[in-house]
């Protein structure tokens, strides 16, 4: 048998130079809307290139001195004002080419994105405007094109989050500190939809673990009966911290 001819890589990835890299932080900022059942994403509109005048996760490049997570909290405070959140790193985004400018540089800069994901209710946030010409919720399902890979970033954060309801108690950060059950189930159903768990079973299971503290506290909304107000037991949760399916 005649043997084969195999071409060899002229540029073998370990002969290549090392990379130049900057680094940068975009914000996946999912909110909750509970009153219409619509779990939303801010976007903010691009104002220089690439990608100029197109919608895209609010971003930045790390500053000198500058932590990832103070650079992640930094564009949180330029485009938004609320008092409960939960913030987390999400992933790295790196891949070639993922920035038309790296094509453009001379130097060959790669451009990373370290992203992040936050979660806050709707009712809270408050967008601020100021020197931003577009800024706005769009609700997941109905997200436009973006700049960059920042759809990805989106779907990646979307995925985390639903994981992170499941088993951890990401909702009470951003719940007030006493709320009622109808409350947190709202949130859950707005997230995972509505089939996850009906109201009964998510109630008794929820109070059969017993990290939610009945205040003696009750409130009326509407013509309904008056209901109990809740506060998370944090103590109380830790045995069952990292379990999957805690709250399903």
């Amino acid at each position: 048998m005649p043997a084969r001819n195999h071409k060899k890589n002229p540029n073998p990835i370990n002969q290549q130079p090392l990379a130049d890299f900057k680094v940068g932080v975009d914000n996946v900022i999912f909110s909750v809307d509970t009153a219409q059942n619509r779990l939303l994403v801010l976007l903010v509109m691009r104002q220089q290139e690439p990608f100029l005048n197109s919608w895209s996760l609010p971003g930045t490049l790390v500053r000198q001195g500058e932590s990832l997570e103070d650079a992640a909290y930094r564009i949180m405070a330029e485009k938004i004002k609320v008092n409960n959140l939960y913030l987390e790193q999400l992933y790295t985004f790196g891949g070639p080419n993922r920035d038309p400018r790296e094509k453009t540089d001379s130097y060959g800069v790669r451009y990373l994105s370290v992203s992040y994901f936050a979660l806050v209710r709707f009712e809270e946030a408050e967008l601020i405007a100021d020197k931003v010409a577009g800024i706005a919720w769009y609700p997941v399902k109905q997200i436009p094109q973006l700049a960059f890979d920042h759809h990805e970033i989106i779907t990646y954060g979307h995925r985390r989050l639903k994981n992170k309801l499941e088993y951890s108690p990401v909702a009470f950060e951003v719940l007030p500190d006493t709320f009622t059950l109808n409350d947190l189930y709202q949130l859950y159903t707005t997230v995972l939809g509505e089939n996850f768990s009906d109201y009964s079973n998510f109630r008794a299971r929820l109070l059969k673990l017993g990290f939610l503290s009945d205040t003696g506290i009750k409130i009326s909304r509407g013509a309904g009966r008056p209901a109990s107000l809740y506060k998370f037991d944090a103590e109380a949760f830790a045995p069952f911290k990292d379990k999957p399916l805690v709250f399903i």
